[in-house]
């Protein structure tokens, strides 16, 4: 019996930073231009977040690459612009824009990247949006992010 109530008190003090839900979430991103995901709920009680990206194709980087970047909805086209001029050496992110709030590296066919965000670095009700910076290729690869309550 007094094992029992040692494990019971031992669960009831569990660190509250524990979540059922996961702290992670795999994307990919193909040779036909698109993610597997059209949106992404980042739970509440997760201090960091990691977003791998995954491009299962073929296709070479400099042809089909795929990054994930995540930034407001209102920021999305600055960056997009600013991205562009950067040009695939610098993955399609312009170097210390503070609008990219995370971002992946450019990748190619077979290829995985990941990156982890605090989520201290979001708000609740805030539009975001995640996307590949390759041009041309967000009007297609985009989706939304949203933090859980």
């Amino acid at each position: 019996m007094t094992r029992q109530l040692l494990l019971l008190a031992l669960l009831a003090v569990a660190p509250a930073a524990w979540s059922a839900e996961p702290c992670a979430v795999e994307i990919h991103g193909t040779d036909q231009m698109t993610f597997d995901k059209a949106a992404i709920t980042v739970p509440k009680a997760c201090a960091v977040f990691t977003v791998t990206l995954t491009h299962p194709g073929d296709m070479p980087k400099n042809v089909m690459g795929h990054n994930w970047v995540l930034s407001t909805q209102a920021d999305m086209q600055g960056v997009l612009d600013d991205g562009q001029k950067a040009g695939e050496a610098l993955d399609y992110v312009k170097p210390g824009d503070t609008r990219v709030i995370a971002h992946t590296r450019l990748i190619g066919g077979g290829e995985t990247d990941s990156i982890s965000l605090d989520t201290r670095s979001l708000k609740a009700g805030t539009a975001y949006s995640f996307y590949c910076s390759f041009p041309f290729h967000s009007t297609l690869m985009k989706g939304s992010l949203t933090l859980g309550s």
